[in-house]
């Protein structure tokens, strides 16, 4: 079992900064994104919109060290197919030996911090399409909320049909997260989650860019979720999103909506690395089962 030592990951980012882009070139990829048309990702982009909390606890993702330990608590156990974060996150689990042979998706637009007056201005401050190719990555994410009444909205949804569009070109899958989104005060901005309105953000999202080969689609758990994924012929990965009530709940939620043909898989965080009981290999465990059918 891999631990990260935080401590040394400090002292070689000071000392060999081009360790990162000489173990990029190193990284083994896998051949294929699935084997069995199924992936279970970590994701681990949050902090970088200011987004800090899971489920009471603001500060839960404040720590990098703790942060770390269970990202690499769970990408070892067997199953789990990779990971989504923005670069610190990723060039800390690659410097440590974590990403070989593991799906690695870019986290692109981080610019939406979370509680800011310009929130819905999604700038893409992250990964770019050329990176995401250059370093070997297997694709881009970008959160894609769409709010009405919102003038960033439009230059949020400009630069993700850019970015679906650049990703294609370099032969990487576009993973694009959209909400059908409003302000509820100045400093704070709801999802909407409603079938309807996810089935409204579906359509916009897999209209974006000039081609749609290479799309995927991050999707909510909702209510009725065969009739939101019959939205698109898409392969949808669905998100953990902040765990509200029971895990086995949540468990059973997503395990119905696995059933559906567009489901491919689980994007989860916070739900997995952060679980009431802390037991982060368990929770994993039980996502890889839901996900892969038991065949660890």
């Amino acid at each position: 079992m891999t631990t990260i030592d935080a401590a040394a990951l400090t002292r070689r980012r000071l000392t060999e900064p081009d360790a990162v882009p000489a173990a990029w070139a190193a990284r083994r990829r896998r051949t294929a994104l699935s084997d069995d048309g199924r992936l279970l990702l970590i994701a681990a982009d949050h902090p970088a919109r200011g987004a800090l909390a899971v489920r009471d606890d603001a500060r839960a993702m404040a720590s990098r060290p703790d942060l770390l330990h269970r990202l690499a608590t769970a990408l070892q156990r067997p199953g789990v197919d990779g990971v989504l974060g923005t670069p610190d996150v990723l060039e800390d689990l690659l410097l440590s030996g974590l990403l070989d042979d593991k799906v690695v998706i870019g986290s692109m637009n981080r610019g939406g911090l979370q509680g800011a007056t310009f929130e819905l201005d999604d700038r893409f401050t992250a990964y770019d399409a050329d990176t995401i190719a250059a370093n070997g990555l297997d694709g881009g994410k970008m959160l894609t909320r769409i709010a009405l009444d919102e003038p960033g909205t439009a230059p949020t949804l400009e630069a993700s049909g850019s970015a679906v569009t650049a990703l294609a070109r370099h032969g990487r899958m576009a993973m694009v997260e959209p909400f059908m989104t409003v302000r509820t005060s100045p400093n704070r901005v709801e999802n909407l989650l409603d079938p309807d309105s996810v089935i409204d953000s579906i359509h916009i999202a897999a209209g974006l860019g000039a081609t749609s080969a290479r799309t995927w689609l991050k999707l909510p758990v909702v209510h009725e979720m065969a009739r939101v994924l019959d939205a698109t012929t898409l392969p949808c990965l669905l998100l953990g999103g902040d765990p509200k009530g029971e895990p086995a709940d949540t468990y059973v939620e997503w395990g119905r909506a696995l059933e559906h043909s567009s489901a491919a898989g689980l994007v989860v965080g916070r739900a997995l690395l952060f679980p009431p009981d802390g037991d982060v290999a368990s929770a994993v465990d039980a996502a890889v089962d839901l996900v892969h059918g038991g065949t660890r």
